[in-house]
């Protein structure tokens, strides 16, 4: 029986409160309405974002109750009035990062913040409210996506159409763990080849940092990471050695510079600790080294010495790794077709959409690097 243009009822993980666990619910989920899409999700990740939403209390905002999870893939239900690049039963990535290909960063062949993205500070749909409701209340949505539930409704521009033969509990990475890390090192940063690198920060996006540096040529890929149990995975997809800054007495960038004679060419901090990021500075030559910030550093101030910057050094940002959302998320998945990238070696669990919680215990103990939860809702660990 069709669903086009029905409520569909399903089950989703809401949080009602700042510092709330996730509670599996029944959730009514509207149409899409113009420029929509609805899409039945197959598989979703944890990651390092929603972790840190869940650990604060304290929210600048009050968008409960919620329903989070921005990396996902799944396939297109229904579609609403005026799309035009999907239809129903297209796989398709969620983007947190959309692209609507009209903006200034869209059109500037350098740039990929579209300034759409800022839609999702509203946590509600393009006309101001949500296609979500629960137990008869309005629930919000989360980073343009919400694909922590069965079935969510996305903008147009935060989908992406891909290969009808592409493995969804696989290629979902795309949406944001493997493409931030990985473009972080081949776009943001611009590894060089016959480079030294150091990668603060082993969960799964880390772990993509390294294979960008691998892709990219760099001759010394040096990992570091207080959890020694990382090592053996980061050897595996690149590192050429690990580091762990408790088994030192010295500062981790004082460490670097014996290890090196000079200092990194590049640095990446995939943590999102404002101290690693100054020590991950700290770490680069000082005339041309470039640190890159990958991980999610919002709402504290930076204390970096100036005096960093004064021979050369460089500090950046980047977001979704210097992809353009729907440009880039197509041209991995291309590629994890031809068999040019490797996701299998992120992916370390699999569970139930109802085990969601026990996911949050597990990504807390560092001993997973995504958790990925099949079918009905997959979820992989990310940090």
């Amino acid at each position: 029986m069709s669903t086009t243009g029905k409520v569909i009822r399903c089950r989703a993980a809401i949080v009602w409160k700042p510092g709330g666990s996730f509670s599996i619910e029944e959730v009514e989920v509207a149409p899409p309405k113009a420029k929509e899409v609805r899409v039945k999700m197959v598989a979703t990740a944890l990651c390092g974002t929603e972790m840190k939403m869940l650990k604060t209390k304290n929210l600048q905002h009050q968008y409960y109750p919620i329903i989070m999870g921005h990396e996902g893939a799944g396939i297109v239900e229904s579609v609403g009035e005026g799309v035009s690049t999907v239809k129903a039963g297209d796989k398709v990535i969620a983007l947190f990062l959309p692209q609507c290909g009209e903006c200034t960063s869209c059109l500037n062949s350098a740039g990929n913040f579209c300034i759409k993205f800022k839609q999702r500070e509203t946590h509600l749909m393009s006309d101001g409210t949500s296609r979500f409701t629960c137990k008869g209340k309005p629930v919000y949505h989360f980073a343009n996506t919400s694909t922590f539930s069965e079935y969510t409704v996305m903008n147009e521009i935060s989908v992406t159409k891909i290969d009808a033969a592409a493995p969804l509990e696989k290629v979902f990475l795309v949406s944001c763990g493997f493409s931030t890390g990985y473009g972080g090192a081949i776009n943001t940063a611009k590894v060089t080849p016959g480079s030294t690198c150091a990668v603060f920060g082993l969960g799964g996006v880390g772990l993509s940092v390294i294979m960008g540096c691998k892709a990219a040529g760099a001759a010394r890929i040096i990992a570091v990471d207080i959890n020694k149990d990382k090592f053996e995975k980061a050897k595996e997809v690149g590192a050429t050695e690990c580091i762990n800054p408790q088994d030192y007495e010295k500062p981790i960038q004082e460490v670097l510079f014996d290890l090196t004679g000079d200092g990194v060419d590049f640095s990446f901090e995939v943590i999102g600790n404002p101290e690693t990021v100054a020590a991950a500075l700290a770490s680069c030559h000082e005339s041309h080294g470039v640190c890159v910030i990958i991980g999610l550093v919002t709402g504290v101030q930076l204390n970096i010495s100036g005096h960093l910057f004064f021979s050369g050094r460089t500090l950046k940002g980047s977001v979704y790794g210097g992809w353009k959302g729907r440009d880039g998320a197509s041209k991995l998945v291309s590629d994890y077709m031809a068999k040019k990238i490797n996701l299998d070696a992120l992916i370390t669990h699999t569970l139930n959409f109802d085990k969601i919680n026990e996911a949050v215990e597990l990504m807390k103990t560092g001993k997973w690097q995504c958790p990925l939860c099949p079918v009905t809702l997959s979820m992989m660990l990310t940090n």
